[in-house]
């Protein structure tokens, strides 16, 4: 490259879609030089786990925002297909790069294929910059004295609000100087969105993918944050955050989002308590994240070596009554049907639904995890997996094996007047508020009454509650002894 033409520097973009808080970014930006921005679409390398569906159709909507932001300031995003290591030292060479930029993701598989690429660009003698940028605190900081991770929540949470909080966030450059012109993908050549048939209505419905939807998302649920506490268990009530998928994405940054709940509280002090459990959410994805920094195989290996001979059963109707929301338990059944409509679930729904497929029907928490992982559209690499894990009881911070959630009452205490179930299952939507968590206790004349024919408009259980919980209790006494 001639000597008067400035070398372009590269900003690899992964799981951190936005420009505001993106410490790469504004690094590479204030060198002044031109920015080639660059998402890689890596199915290819072998520790990256590739998405699932529902999460493919949003980050085809986040890379669309992303692409509009950076040609306000100035820029383009490039798009390319392959190994993220061979993809970007390819490109490096093709235009004389200046250096490579990227934000680490602080887990196994991410770091192992950010170490490839970082070995490549160190042999052809090109500087790297990795900066921080998807967590609250370093793995490296909250360790053991012998040097391990923790594995239990709240000594973890606690060490990690010792530190004194994240730093302040950064701002969004306010100008790019243009790149080269290069060749590239479009998003339609990655068919990222489903077309024949187009199932993604649902989603479409419910979400809008990218950063300044994020910052809405964040700012309303600040405004309305007060209750958040009690009401969060409540599948019928609009109370949770909606942050989640912005967050699996990096439309928004954890310290945003910390510090602007900390910003709330100073201006009302009355939701703190509101804000310390909503906080301690964002600190359990903390948590999951950091698991998977120690822990590559978390997705497919029970962190609990004495589960390995659990007495797991195969039973493919069973599983597939549970995906489609088909099990004749109503709370079990709306959560599967709001999961499969809208990519998401309320988080207390995700745990009586998965603690019904691991302890009701004993199918292995891995086809649970599979099946969210494909249709969640906030599946996250370290969530999905620890969370599932912690429900089955072999993961970490494991529920209790007793644990064993009766879907009829958590029906009844969470949603207490049928509106979730009526909602995703319309079809017993006209039986009386009594009888909506429990419709097989209904008389003939209730169900007729109602339009509801149990065995074919909706189906009886799957399994009788009782003998489902005794099952699993005899199952976990089989890992006891071991």
């Amino acid at each position: 490259m001639p000597n008067d033409i400035p070398q372009p520097m590269i900003v690899w973009f992964r799981d951190d879609l936005r420009l505001s808080d993106h410490p790469a970014l504004h690094a590479a930006a204030q060198t002044g030089k031109p920015l080639v921005c660059v998402y890689v679409l890596d199915e290819a390398s072998p520790a990256i786990r590739p998405l699932g569906d529902a999460a493919r159709w949003w980050l085809a909507q986040s890379l669309r925002a992303l692409q509009t932001s950076l040609i306000g300031l100035g820029g383009t995003l490039l798009l390319r297909r392959g190994p993220a290591d061979r993809i970007i030292t390819g490109l490096a060479r093709e235009i004389d790069a200046g250096g490579v930029y990227w934000n680490e993701i602080e887990m196994a598989p991410e770091r192992a294929q950010a170490d490839a690429l970082d070995a490549s660009l160190d042999r052809l003698g090109i500087p790297t910059h990795r900066f921080r940028g998807d967590l609250l605190a370093a793995p490296r900081d909250i360790r053991t004295k012998d040097g391990r991770g923790l594995r239990v929540f709240t000594p973890f949470w606690k060490r990690v609000q010792t530190l004194g909080g994240p730093p302040k966030p950064l701002p969004a450059p306010s100008a790019l100087r243009p790149p080269p012109l290069l060749p590239g993908d479009t998003l339609a050549d990655w068919k990222l969105e489903p077309t024949q048939p187009d199932w993604a209505g649902g989603l479409r419905e419910t979400w809008t993918p990218g950063e300044a939807a994020a910052q809405a998302v964040l700012t309303q649920f600040l405004d309305r944050a007060s209750g958040y506490a009690t009401g969060r268990d409540r599948p019928d009530r609009d109370v949770t955050s909606g942050l989640s998928p912005h967050l699996r994405f990096g439309e928004i940054s954890p310290r945003q989002v910390w510090h602007a709940a900390k910003f709330a509280v100073a201006e009302r002090p009355a939701i703190a308590g509101d804000i310390d459990k909503f906080l301690s959410e964002l600190g359990w994805r903390e948590f999951c994240r950091h698991l998977l920094f120690d822990l590559p195989d978390l997705v497919t290996r029970n962190l609990q070596p004495a589960f390995d001979a659990f007495p797991w059963r195969h039973d493919a109707e069973a599983l597939r009554a549970w995906q489609r929301g088909r099990t004749g338990y109503p709370i079990v059944d709306a959560g599967m049907r709001q999961l499969w409509h809208s990519g998401v679930m309320h988080n207390r729904v995700r745990m009586v639904v998965a603690s019904f497929l691991v302890k009701h029907l004993l199918i292995d928490w891995r086809h649970g995890e599979r099946w969210f992982w494909d249709t969640l559209v906030d599946a996250d690499p370290g969530s999905n997996p620890a969370n599932w894990q912690w429900v089955a009881g072999c993961g970490a911070d494991a529920a209790p094996y007793f644990r064993v959630f009766n879907p009829i009452l958590q029906g009844e205490k969470f949603d207490p007047d049928g509106d979730y179930v009526r909602r995703w299952v319309p079809e017993i939507a006209g039986l009386p508020t009594k009888l909506i968590h429990q419709p097989w206790t209904a008389t003939p004349l209730e169900l007729a009454a109602a339009g509801v024919t149990l065995g074919r408009n909706y189906p009886n259980p799957i399994v009788d509650h009782k003998v489902g919980r005794q099952r699993a209790l005899d199952a976990y006494a089989t890992v006891r002894k071991r």
